[in-house]
């Protein structure tokens, strides 16, 4: 009776994770993995914690473990482990159960830890203009005095070198001066002034 089950578990659990791997390969298994409403996600998705409160951060926590990757992984195991144990080393069903409780355990762990791994390793690449405020930069376009006009500006941020227009309440600007930008006045525009 224990073989039975193992070995049902072993094949649907195995089914699947084989499946979930071709739809990987596909492009297909980027959704969302959570278990329940709340807003936990595997590695395609957005979010890794929901909650706000502690009493949330921790049913986020445990939401974040039961994912569908997880559980398919923690069901293959278990039907895998009792298997072997059952068959291989003839165990006794109460040990063999553990032994296939054990394995499942730990796969369910072992993924969830993976997958969360994974999770932080994603970079959001949009460079946001708000952290421009106090960058240093470069004139690249003269910036007329007393904001009169529109100028240019490169600088880094974000690991990255971005031109923005710029203007300046302070003297004209000539190209190739240094600048700190002060203030942001649009999606692609700040306000610079004179970098000491």
């Amino acid at each position: 009776m224990y073989e039975m089950v193992y070995l049902t578990c072993a094949l649907a659990g195995g089914t699947l994770l084989v499946c979930q791997f071709l739809l990987g390969l596909l492009g297909l298994g980027d959704h969302h993995d959570a278990v329940g409403d709340h807003d936990v996600h595997d590695a395609g998705g957005h979010d890794a914690h929901g909650g706000h409160d502690d009493h949330d951060t921790h049913n986020s926590w445990l939401v974040g473990v039961l994912t569908f990757r997880s559980l398919v992984a923690a069901l293959t195991f278990f039907g895998l482990a009792g298997l072997a144990a059952t068959v291989n080393f003839n165990q006794e069903p109460p040990l063999s159960l553990a032994i296939a409780l054990a394995a499942a355990a730990l796969a369910l762990f072992g993924v969830a830890y993976l997958m969360r791994s994974l999770h932080r390793l994603k970079a959001d690449g949009t460079v946001r203009i708000e952290r421009a405020v106090g960058q240093n930069g470069t004139v690249y376009l003269t910036i007329p005095a007393q904001k009169a006009g529109v100028g240019k500006v490169t600088l880094t941020l974000q690991n990255r070198t971005v031109e923005y227009q710029a203007v300046t309440p302070h003297q004209q600007l000539p190209t190739g001066s240094k600048i700190v930008v002060t203030a942001v006045l649009g999606p692609d525009t700040v306000e610079v002034a004179p970098a000491s």
